[in-house]
């Protein structure tokens, strides 16, 4: 079915509540709202809108390559749309959480999106020596983490966190105090600026923690950088508690060789899971604490939905 002639092309770089903000292929960016009451569209959104004034009307969502999103029991929030990967930045002060880096990578896992991990606060040695030991099971599953000093902001390690993100569409989440802001204003010198524009363009007074942004850190447009909150509280209510496991790398290649093929990975005898806890003959041994990750979010997945 051939599009409609009127219909003009864009791309979604901000978002709050019910007002967008799209980006014309020439850089031209104007306020619009979605079709109808539902309004689907998110940042990253490849969209066909229409103009009336000064204002548009998004009147179709394109065909997505991904979703990045989290589910509780109350709630579904989308981040973006059509990533390349996720940016997920953690600090060695305050301690980052665990089973919030565990379910961000879930996240990532169960929609096939890459991840990558920056450690924060290089220049405090003793706090990030402890805190790059705890990353070292995840080094070791495949994921690449990155050392940050964004306080000191060192040249070298803004080379090489560009090198990752060169040519591509990056989420970045991270917990507060982790260094979110200071990392997108070293890498968008204009970055609050371009904020105030937007808030002024959608009406929202003050950059709040509610809005998502996409900011260019190059003039040509290839590298983008969207900045989203919601990482405090990241459910998983999206995933079912069989696809758990498959979405950790470190239980994945256990999967299939249990006793049981239906196996939960909790209790039953033949585990291969359990029998890699803590296991040095094991190729792919797994933490104690990881387990035990698993095991929570096995039994929260499990709940009856309420919705």
């Amino acid at each position: 079915m051939a599009e409609r002639a009127d219909l003009l092309p864009g791309l979604v770089v901000a978002s709050y509540g019910r007002h967008f903000l799209v980006e014309t292929p020439d850089g031209k960016r104007l306020t619009c709202h979605p079709r109808g009451k539902k309004s689907k569209a998110v940042v990253g959104d490849q969209v066909l809108w229409q103009g009336t004034h000064d204002e548009g009307t998004i009147e179709k969502v394109l065909e997505r390559r991904n979703l990045f999103y989290r589910r509780d029991e109350v709630r579904t929030k989308s981040f973006a749309a059509n990533l390349d990967q996720v940016l997920i930045l953690v600090a060695a002060d305050p301690e980052f959480s665990e089973s919030q880096l565990a379910r961000a990578l879930i996240a990532t896992e169960a929609e096939q999106i890459k991840p990558l991990v920056a450690l924060n606060k290089s220049d405090l040695v003793e706090p990030f020596a402890k805190a790059w030991a705890r990353l070292l099971p995840y080094r070791s599953m495949g994921y690449g983490v990155l050392p940050l000093s964004l306080r000191l902001s060192s040249p070298t390690d803004s080379a090489q966190l560009l090198g990752h993100l060169q040519g591509k569409t990056t989420l970045v989440l991270g917990p507060s105090g982790a260094g979110k802001s200071t990392l997108i204003n070293l890498l968008v010198p204009g970055a609050l600026v371009v904020t105030g524009e937007i808030s002024q363009a959608l009406n929202s007074g003050k950059h709040t923690t509610t809005s998502t942004t996409l900011y260019w850190v190059d003039a040509g447009r290839t590298t983008a950088l969207i900045d989203s909150p919601g990482f405090q509280e990241f459910g998983l209510n999206h995933i079912e508690p069989t696809r758990l496991a498959g979405c950790m790398p470190d239980l994945k290649p256990h999967i299939g060789h249990c006793k049981f093929y239906n196996c939960t990975h909790l209790h039953e005898p033949g585990c291969a899971v359990i029998a890699a806890i803590e296991s040095p003959d094991s190729p792919h041994p797994v933490g104690k604490r990881r387990y035990q990750i698993y095991g929570e979010l096995f039994a929260e997945l499990s709940q009856p939905q309420r919705y």
